[in-house]
């Protein structure tokens, strides 16, 4: 026969030491693998995601929210350098990022049963069979210093005027706002409409380069740009983002954002998945709850961009979307490359 083995005191006493160990630090283990996600976004998001939309959702889903603010291209290429073992669960770019991000495989496809606000957004925020949402359409249009400038810009060509020497910065190439200055020196330089003088790279960049003699500067970090354009030192940002400048004049700042008339631009920004994101369960809880209307009506509001879920309720004074020029992202995406190492040559 077969007797059970008897524990001695001296095990027990061992065990009891080791189970009561475990159980101290179990809490910390899940805290820490369970309850943090990573989230990629833009750097000019930063202040009012941190101020006003993460502790929303934190406190919503008892989470903690690490972000990482950069231009949508560098996030891009952090998720190609630590592909096999992802640090975000979750990133915020524009449109033209997320195409070759999905073509690459680093971002998977999201189900309406995980994510159930993907079925409540207005047609065409959906983008590749759940590969990404777009949560978000800032417009574009002009910023400026109303210290400078008590009249605002009424036209892209008064950047070029020579009485605005020095006076002038415009994004990168590197940023996706970029493209908007871009699409303002092609029309200009062709005449042709928006629709047509997009595929005029050429002659964007002839126009561009008589632009050079204002510039005072070329930014990659949006906020650092917003600074000396409140400063006065800048007086006008060729191509910036409604999220980016009504931020900073709701909270005393003296600048504006202008959409010339017939020149104004929208570009919708994206939510995704990342692929093998280290915390998947959180990663759809967290865009669901952007998709939210809840989420969605904060983000008008704080931010002065058009949602998504028509459930949301904007402020007024929002321009009519329908004036608003949306560019040929898949074209633009594929160009991109191209442009950006142009722009360092013959712009720097």
């Amino acid at each position: 026969m077969t007797h059970p083995r008897l524990i001695s005191r001296r095990t027990t006493l061992k065990l009891g030491a080791g189970v009561l160990a475990g159980g101290l630090a179990m809490p910390a283990l899940v805290r820490a693998a369970t309850r943090e996600i990573v989230i990629g976004g833009p750097a000019g998001a930063a202040k009012y995601f941190n101020a006003d939309l993460f502790p929303l959702i934190e406190k919503k889903l008892d989470i903690k929210i690490l972000y990482e603010g950069t231009n949508s291209l560098t996030n891009f290429q952090k998720m190609q350098a630590d592909r096999g073992s992802p640090k975000m669960s979750v990133v915020i770019m524009d449109d033209p990022v997320m195409l070759p991000a999905a073509a690459d495989g680093l971002i998977t496809p999201m189900s309406l049963t995980a994510v159930p606000n993907l079925g409540k957004l207005i047609a065409g925020a959906v983008q590749q069979n759940g590969m990404w949402a777009n949560y978000q359409k800032p417009w574009a249009g002009i910023a400026y210093s109303t210290k400078r400038m008590p009249v605002p810009p009424t036209s892209w060509t008064e950047l070029w005027e020579p009485k605005y020497a020095q006076k002038i910065i415009v994004p990168s190439l590197q940023n996706t706002e970029g493209l908007w200055t871009l699409l303002a020196a092609a029309h200009i330089e062709t005449g042709k409409p928006f629709a047509e003088a997009q595929y005029e790279i050429d002659a964007a960049f002839r126009k561009l380069k008589s632009l050079k003699p204002n510039l005072l500067n070329v930014y990659t970090n949006a906020p650092q740009a917003i600074n000396l354009l409140e400063q006065g030192e800048a007086w006008m940002i060729g191509g910036q983002f409604s999220a980016y400048t009504l931020i900073r004049k709701a909270d005393g700042s003296p600048v504006d954002l202008v959409v010339p008339a017939g020149a104004g631009f929208s570009m919708p920004s994206g939510i995704a998945k990342v692929t093998s994101a280290p915390a998947p369960d959180l990663a759809d809880a967290v865009i669901d709850t952007m998709l939210s209307p809840e989420v969605q009506t904060l983000l008008a509001t704080k931010a002065f961009i058009a949602p998504t879920n028509p459930a949301a309720t904007t402020p007024a004074g929002f321009p009519d979307s329908a004036s608003l020029f949306t560019p040929d992202w898949a074209f633009f995406a594929k160009e991109r490359a191209g442009w950006i190492d142009r722009w360092i040559k013959e712009m720097s």
